[in-house]
């Protein structure tokens, strides 16, 4: 009974995101009537059905190449010492003197002397 409990437990621990989630990702569906009145004294009615998908927001960086990064407005901060368990994910051997750094979200290249940003990765670790 124990066993059959948590397993009735967990499963609906795994399953209460996926079902919240569908609604969001379903289409939108809105009926419009228009209606004219003509002269002679008839009446048209026309009905419309249109159907919106939601617009995705798309992912925009904070940062920019050549501003200066300032680890005290970086959301999640933590230095990348090693890069290599990130190549999938696009990121590649930092020059001489930077360091690769993670915002967020986002993989920013970093000059170790002076702050520099080098470059930007946006939505590296989603």
């Amino acid at each position: 009974m124990k066993k059959f409990l948590i397993a009735a437990l967990t499963t609906s621990l795994v399953a209460t995101p996926v079902l919240a989630a569908a609604p969001a990702a379903a289409q939108v569906h809105q009926t419009q009537q228009t209606v004219k009145y003509r002269p002679n004294g008839t009446v048209v009615v026309k009905k419309q059905t249109v159907r919106k998908t939601p617009a995705r927001p798309q992912y925009r960086a904070k940062w920019a190449k050549g501003q200066r990064f300032n680890r005290a407005e970086a959301r999640n901060y933590r230095q990348i010492s090693n890069w290599r368990q990130y190549q999938n994910r696009r990121l590649y051997a930092p020059p001489r003197g930077y360091q690769w750094v993670q915002s967020g979200n986002d993989a920013v290249l970093v000059a170790v002397a002076s702050g520099v940003i080098g470059a930007v990765l946006g939505g590296v670790f989603n």
